[in-house]
């Protein structure tokens, strides 16, 4: 008895799963661009010693269970494998994990692989998926779900499909077959891992001939871009043979469009699921997982000076030798923040904006990040720079000249206070990022004439941290971004010398802000076409100062924390 209830579980439990299965097409009969080759299964199954090709020609989809606390939203779950396989079996299983949590309705797509003959090698694919998405609009009310939040996560080749169904779903992937194919194809979100064949230099399956750059390497013109393209979020390593450059320029182009949307890039990493915690930062951000939480302001959370063991100030400059001295302007000076605990013997220098009319080193932009870094173990050197801009001279001038004596007295002090003088990085926000970006990109370059054996030291800095930096291009050399910094012609401004000592950086950037943050978009193309690799991480819907105040589980929120994983991932904080 008690091995028949075992086999009849065993049965229902078969039984179960096959109605799980929902198939795509009808038939083969009636699926278009039916070719002999091709299979529908996930490679796990396929590699299987009983898998049978024959059996398994039709596209499906896998529906999970049903989450234990629904938010009414659905994700699509898609693969990559080159179009030659669908093999992304451990993402698909975290995917379907970490959503299903979240209270999403997850779905996994198995779609026709492997490429197909004669035609596009997306093509059958992307028949496949816009059928799946009406399929999946069509089940909305049975599953508990709106029919107007359906989202994707996907990789590689997946993430190919998935801006084909973000992009184009007002284009016909094929001949309507029956009634289901009335209903829309479009996705309300995506999230795009490290899509491949974006670029005209890959776009017919092959890694990026020429790495995403040319004056002729455009975006794969199969992507329309058509009035229901959706929010989305890129997520690429900086060293992908499948060019982050493709990310780089879907971003640029929903930028021209208007639609909301995130870019991170990641240094020194290769073709991976990269950042599902910022996939999900986004989604949380625009309100797909539930109601956004009320902001918190960050003075508040970061208010307390515990982790500080010292402190100490000390002039810029020597009494009667600083350069381009204007009795308008403040006087400059650095503050010394030792940490209780030091855990590592890098140096972070801090400053904040202002236009360069006025700058506070205990303002948001400084105390809780230097708060922070304390915490963590880190000395931090905060400095005031001078301002208001210096009559005569270009705004930034005697800003530059403060920022290059202060990395001359950090790195002349570093080793007496036990700490690294090759280890040392910059950090500023608005004008300030626009000053990181000079520190990082231009150390070789002489802003004043020495003045002392102190200036004999090198001023180059080893990292940059750059948050929401402005004036970094020339549709807003010296206000906001006129055009977005979206145009072609929006270039980097001429006093950035990218020269032999150019630094990696680090940059956040709100989508909103009017100091575009094309500006971090294209700084980090720059670099990344110098061999430089650096990081970058856009925040749909956030204006300038986006982390003034920010809601809990946003990228907002947590910025801070990008630093540090910089630091990290970098080796600069061992």
């Amino acid at each position: 008895m008690k091995r028949l209830l075992l086999g009849l579980g065993l049965l229902w439990a078969v039984l179960a799963s096959a109605q799980e299965r929902e198939y795509l097409w009808p038939s083969t009969s009636v699926m278009p661009d039916y070719q002999e080759h091709q299979i529908a299964a996930m490679l796990n199954k396929a590699k299987a010693p009983d898998f049978v090709p024959a059996e398994n020609r039709v596209a499906f989809l896998e529906w999970y269970d049903a989450p234990e606390h629904p938010n009414g939203g659905c994700m699509i779950l898609i693969s990559g494998g080159s179009y030659k396989n669908c093999c992304d079996i451990k993402p698909v299983a975290q995917w379907r994990k970490t959503f299903t949590e979240l209270g999403f309705q997850c779905v996994n797509l198995v779609y026709r692989t492997p490429r197909p003959n004669g035609i596009p090698i997306y093509q059958t694919a992307w028949e496949d998926g816009q059928r799946a998405v009406r399929m999946v609009r069509s089940e909305a009310a049975k599953r508990g779900f709106n029919p107007e939040k359906i989202g994707t996560v996907s990789m590689s080749a997946g993430s190919h499909l998935a801006l084909m169904l973000a992009t184009s779903s007002l284009t016909q992937a094929y001949a309507p077959i029956d009634k289901l194919d009335e209903l829309p194809c479009h996705v309300n979100w995506a999230v795009v891992h490290a899509p491949a064949y974006v670029t005209t230099d890959g776009e017919t399956g092959t890694r990026a001939t020429r790495d995403g750059y040319g004056t002729d390497v455009s975006i794969s013109q199969c992507f329309r871009f058509d009035s229901n393209t959706c929010p989305m979020v890129l997520l690429h390593g900086g060293l992908d043979p499948y060019t982050p450059n493709g990310s780089t320029l879907v971003y640029r182009q929903l930028r021209r469009m208007g639609v909301p949307a995130e870019v991170h890039l990641y240094p020194d990493k290769g073709h991976a699921v990269l950042g599902l915690d910022r996939a999900v930062e986004f989604m949380r951000q625009m309100g797909f997982i539930g109601p956004v939480e009320p902001e918190e302001a960050l003075m508040d959370r970061y208010a307390s000076d515990d982790a500080r063991a010292s402190y100490s100030k000390e002039p810029l400059w020597p009494e009667g030798k600083t350069p381009d001295f204007r009795e308008s302007q403040c006087e400059p000076y650095l503050e010394w923040h030792f940490p209780k605990e030091l855990k590592t013997k890098a140096i972070q220098i801090i400053y904040s904006g202002g236009g360069y009319t006025r700058n506070d080193p205990d303002g948001f932009e400084v105390a809780p990040a230097r708060r922070y870094l304390n915490e963590k173990g880190m000395t931090v050197v905060t400095m005031k720079y001078r301002t208001p801009r210096p009559e005569g001279l270009s705004k930034h001038t005697t800003a530059w000249q403060d920022l290059q004596r202060a990395v001359r007295i950090v790195r002349s002090k570093a080793t007496e206070y036990g700490l690294d003088p090759d280890r040392i990085g910059i950090m500023g926000g608005s004008a300030g990022g626009h000053l990181t970006l000079m520190g990082a990109t231009s150390a070789r370059h002489q802003s004043y004439l020495p003045i002392d054996d102190l200036d004999k030291l090198p001023c180059n800095v080893q990292w940059g941290v750059a948050i929401y930096p402005a004036y970094a291009l020339t549709d807003g050399a010296d206000g906001h971004n006129t055009g977005g910094g979206n145009a072609d012609e929006a270039v980097l401004v001429p006093e950035f010398s990218f020269d032999l000592d150019t630094a990696p950086l680090l940059m956040v950037h709100g989508d909103a802000d009017v100091y575009a943050s094309m500006a971090s978009v294209k700084i980090w193309e720059k670099q990344r076409a110098m061999g430089v690799q650096s990081e970058v991480h856009t925040l749909a819907k956030r204006p300038h100062c986006f982390q003034k105040k920010a809601s809990p589980g946003t990228g907002s929120y947590t910025y801070l924390d990008r630093i540090w994983e910089f630091l990290t991932a970098k080796g600069f904080n061992e």
